[in-house]
């Protein structure tokens, strides 16, 4: 009982402090390269989050084997989940990316049945997946104008990309069950992540003109000390205490607290359009993990 407290109150620190991680992204990258951004934040993250577990934790570094699998983790979850959307967020407002993100869940449980072959979606998982691109729709379909803005609709195209990252490789994770510390593994796979963004941003950033402003250095010591430390480490360990489907329930708060504070702070439009959008997405993955999680128990009942 003891334990499963504990993964809640680490999937409810989640919920709360990833919802504020969009704002201070965006506050960093607009002035800032950044996959530099990233590489920077996570091979601090994680090399901090090492270095921790080595002495105080007093934990030992994993087998090779479990060491490539954390690196890889790394790449598919941050490198691709976390730096597209760093990428993205030069160009996307920080509540839209968020609002995308929020569809996780539903990848997962896509995702799932699409492993599982002999499993077919049942009417609550097609309507709610349904209704959860609705309300995607529903948010661009009065910007068809911004989307043929080329840097926009690649924004756009990456925070989709990078949420279907996400979602692929936490359930590869998951799947391959670890043995070792969840922080640790948290900490390899942020610093790994890190270093495979290193030919990211000799490719695709501005290095020439490389400068740090007061906005960028608080932003990058609170992502590095409460988004990637804090609450990764939180959840990777909710990830090895609790479902998956549950664990990715986080989604459904992390979208209303950064379109709250890109709303109040970043002045980033809020209107009954958007509010409309994200309900009808949230209420989408509602159903969706609701028909899923009816499905399990269904099955439960007729094995017994």
């Amino acid at each position: 009982m003891k334990k499963d407290l504990l993964a809640y109150l680490a999937l409810a620190a989640i919920c709360l402090i990833w919802g504020t991680t969009y704002l201070a992204l965006r506050v960093a990258v607009v002035g800032f390269p950044p996959f530099l951004f990233v590489v920077i934040r996570q091979i601090i993250a994680g090399g901090i989050l090492v270095a921790l577990m080595l002495t105080v934790g007093k934990s030992k570094l994993p087998a090779p084997g479990e060491i490539l699998k954390q690196a890889i983790g790394g790449f598919f979850m941050l490198s691709m989940g976390n730096g597209l959307v760093a990428y993205a967020e030069v160009t996307i407002p920080s509540g839209i990316a968020a609002i995308i993100c929020s569809m996780m869940p539903m990848w997962v449980i896509l995702i799932n049945l699409t492993i599982n072959r002999d499993e077919r979606p049942t009417l609550p998982i097609m309507i709610g997946a349904a209704l959860g691109f609705s309300g995607i729709i529903l948010i661009f379909i009065q910007d068809l104008e911004a989307l043929s803005n080329t840097a926009y609709s690649l924004g756009i195209f990456l925070t989709f990309l990078a949420t279907i990252s996400w979602a692929s490789a936490s359930i590869w994770l998951k799947k391959r069950k670890s043995t070792s510390d969840p922080f640790m593994n948290a900490g390899l796979q942020m610093f790994f992540a890190g270093v495979w963004l290193i030919p990211f941003t000799l490719v695709f950033d501005d290095l020439s003109n490389v400068t740090w402003s007061s906005n960028t250095v608080y932003a990058m010591i609170y992502l590095i000390a409460v988004g990637s430390i804090i609450a990764y480490g939180c959840y990777t360990y909710a990830l090895k205490k609790l479902p998956m489907t549950i664990v990715s329930l986080y989604a459904y708060v992390n979208p209303l607290v950064a379109v709250a504070l890109g709303w109040l702070i970043l002045d980033e439009q809020l209107n009954a359009r958007i509010g409309v959008a994200f309900l009808l997405t949230v209420a989408g993955i509602y159903l969706v993990n609701r028909g899923y999680m009816l499905r399990n128990s269904f099955k439960t009942q007729l094995s017994r």
